[in-house]
């Protein structure tokens, strides 16, 4: 069955086409430093806001359009969804998909016959995926959205839904393995706290660790090699989650040993929410050489919670893809749409015309970093701000070759410090520059 049969595979015409169901900018086969977009930027579709988002918001039940809803039974339905998924990244044309373990399968009334339901349906994916050049990202498994989870997962004061976590994300591990999952995201829905009035953080934040040891020993006896990621958001649903942002989350894995295990998922909404820029995130995760993958989207500016907007920000995609660049690419990781189409757009094409804008965005990015880059455009003014440190006192600071006592001495000898413009507005403009002259190309 045709679950998108009005829709043909999406090309790309280029910057003049007025095609809404057609690439302006992303052009898989473009060479990006050396690198076709498709092998740069690795675009994957988030399973659960295409497949099983509704649109349902506080106010009112969902308005998606969806062909696979016609069927009342869930595992009917779970298996519509794979089949329309596939035919959805046919036509998109992505190399990757992400999912959770209860966006493709159902839960059952117990473990044992929700990790049955899984099979089903990962049998199912498995067989498509034989005959689809489109390879699965990440997996990860849902210890959020059921009750049991209300005072978390591994962090739980109730030892049971320790255990029943480690359990499903067993299985996590056994299905990445079995699908070919390049990574493998730990999102700690709920792992923080509603009030320190009634939380042991330190035992929180052990068992925490605890948890994360016992996945990767158990990753390693069953030969499962992806990389492992963690995704942080700094609140809700909880009042201060773990794994606030990427610094808090490196200096978590550093107390525990885990630095050499993980690295992060950023997701530009996330970092948002935590009071940082996109890039900001970006950047420090890649300086500790801990950028592993991202969640491609965008929160609303005068919205205050996870709003997952299509990225469509320009400055955005390119201050994302010239970290990108600077670290290399994403190795095991991709850009990842964790994003939904507004509550307006509820009809199935709206799916593929928010995925379009988001790839036509980043590639916008990916090649307005890449000028930068080339042109050493932004580098060149940092170099020259920093040029104290390359001679002289400043490199025996950086060196280590001098002392308290030594710079005192030094410091009498200064009669007077002359600062120069940090230039943030000519960069600005630069920025701009580079991206005007871009797309009129």
């Amino acid at each position: 069955m045709a679950y998108f049969d009005n829709i043909s595979k999406i090309k790309y015409e280029g910057a003049q086409s007025k095609d809404p169901l057609a690439f302006k900018f992303y052009n898989p086969e473009e060479q990006i430093n050396g690198k076709s977009m498709e092998e740069l930027m690795r675009f994957g579709v988030a399973y659960w806001h295409t497949f099983t988002e509704d649109l349902s918001d506080p106010f009112g039940v969902g308005t998606a359009q969806r062909p696979w809803d016609k069927y009342s039974d869930p595992m009917e339905k779970a298996k519509a969804r794979v089949e329309a998924a596939f035919e959805f990244f046919e036509k998109l044309g992505v190399p990757y998909f992400c999912f959770h373990d209860y966006d493709i399968a159902p839960e059952g009334k117990n473990l044992k016959e929700t990790l049955e339901n899984q099979d089903i349906i990962v049998d199912m994916i498995e067989d498509h995926m034989r005959d689809s050049k489109v390879k699965l990202l990440w997996n990860t498994v849902n210890n959020f959205t059921n009750p049991m989870f209300v005072h978390g997962a591994s962090t739980s004061n109730n030892a049971d839904v320790f255990a029943y976590s480690a359990a499903k994300v067993k299985k996590g591990l056994e299905v990445g393995k079995r699908l070919g999952a390049e990574s493998y995201v730990f999102w700690g829905g709920r792992e923080g706290y509603e009030s320190l009035l009634n939380t042991n953080m330190g035992l929180e934040l052990d068992n925490l660790a605890r948890f994360f040891h016992m996945a990767n020993d158990y990753a390693k006896e069953i030969g499962f090699d992806a990389q492992f990621l963690i995704e942080p958001k700094p609140k809700e649903p909880t009042s201060h989650q773990y794994d606030f942002d990427v610094a808090h989350g490196f200096a978590f894995l550093q107390k525990y040993g885990l630095e050499n295990v993980f690295k992060f998922n950023i997701e530009a909404n996330h970092a948002t929410l935590a009071g940082h820029s996109f890039e900001h995130e970006l950047h420090y995760a890649r300086i500790n050489g801990m950028l592993g993958s991202v969640d491609a989207n965008q929160g609303h500016p005068h919205l205050g919670w996870d709003t997952d907007e299509f990225p469509s920000d320009l400055y955005s995609t390119t201050l994302a893809m010239y970290e990108i660049l600077k670290n290399g690419g994403l190795e095991k990781g991709g850009l990842n749409f964790d994003a939904k189409v507004r509550r307006t757009s509820f009809k199935p094409e709206d799916l593929f015309k928010a995925h379009i804008v988001g790839m036509d965005s980043f590639a916008i990015g990916a090649k307005v970093a890449q000028r930068l880059l080339d042109d050493k455009a932004l580098e060149n003014i940092i170099d020259n701000r920093y040029s104290s440190y390359n001679d002289g006192i400043g490199k025996e600071i950086v060196t280590g070759n001098t002392d308290f006592k030594k710079l005192q001495d030094y410091a009498y000898g200064i009669d007077k410090i002359e600062h120069e413009s940090g230039n943030v507005e000519v960069i600005k403009s630069i920025l701009n520059q580079y991206l005007v002259t871009t797309l009129a190309k």
